[in-house]
């Protein structure tokens, strides 16, 4: 006999910062969701206070709210990927990784941007709670995403060392415990942006043509991440899941918009 229940779409989640300008974290991260067909889930973990001229604070919420709206969420909805974003402290970082282990464990992909720092350099993470996060729940990320700043200091070494030896530090990430890692390669200069994609066989590249910019473009790194969490719970590969990611990113820089006095908004409508 024929099941003719409808059958349920893939929901894909978001876990990070709130940011009332729209350009990143939770709100970019269900944009993007939604660039691909896709209605998400999101619980956030922090309120940040912010507009498109830059981050003035940060409230985390309070690891026991972020605890009971994820089992809430998750008693009925079975998230078909998972992005992690901004994680206030080690307390909040605790929780997301009790929540998703038994996620990881069947074979859910979590994707997990380590937001460290906005792009202006107000802290997000303590430093003090990076050694938590990289114990509890880098072990669980099916693709960790850092930039060259992130990357070197989840690593431990100059920013200048990570950027002329990017496969060695891709290769101490593995070693670390995460399944895939891709660096982004935004940061760097040159003709072509290049993310470097590790995984536990080889080493692939990733590149674009570089997109000139008059000024810096807000949330990026949300949008690449959260784009591969939908990808992925579409059930594409890793791969192709990373490439479509890219190509979406590009774009979006190359279309993006002032929407105030500082960085331009990506453009969550542009074409792939």
């Amino acid at each position: 006999m024929t099941d003719s229940r409808p059958r349920r779409p893939p929901i894909p989640l978001s876990i990070a910062g709130s940011d009332p300008s729209g350009g990143a974290g939770l709100q970019a991260d269900m944009k993007t969701f939604l660039r691909f067909g896709l209605s998400g889930a999101g619980v956030p973990t922090a309120l940040t206070i912010q507009s498109p001229a830059g981050v003035r604070d940060v409230e985390p919420i309070d690891a026991k709210l972020v605890r009971r709206q994820l089992a809430t969420l998750l008693e009925d909805v079975r998230p078909a990927a998972v992005k992690i974003g901004l994680l206030p402290n080690a307390e909040v970082v605790r929780v997301v990784a009790r929540v998703l282990g038994p996620l990881a464990r069947r074979g859910i992909p979590i994707i997990i941007d380590p937001v460290l720092a906005s792009s202006s350099g107000r802290r997000f993470l303590p430093v003090d709670d990076v050694q938590t996060f990289m114990r509890l729940l880098v072990p669980l990320a099916t693709l960790l995403t850092p930039n060259l700043d992130e990357a070197a200091e989840l690593t431990g070494v100059e920013v200048d060392e990570a950027k002329n030896n990017l496969e060695d530090v891709v290769r101490t990430l593995l070693r670390k415990g995460a399944h895939n890692v891709v660096v982004k390669g935004g940061h760097m200069r040159g003709a072509e942006a290049v993310d470097v994609l590790g995984t536990p066989d080889e080493i692939i590249m990733f590149s674009a043509p570089r997109v000139k910019r008059r000024r810096q473009v807000q949330g990026t790194g949300c949008m690449f991440s959260s784009a591969i969490a939908a990808s992925m719970a579409l059930g594409a590969s890793l791969e192709d899941s990373i490439g479509r990611a890219k190509q979406l990113v590009t774009q979006a820089i190359e279309d993006a918009r002032q929407v105030g006095r500082g960085a331009r908004q990506l453009d969550f409508l542009a074409e792939m």
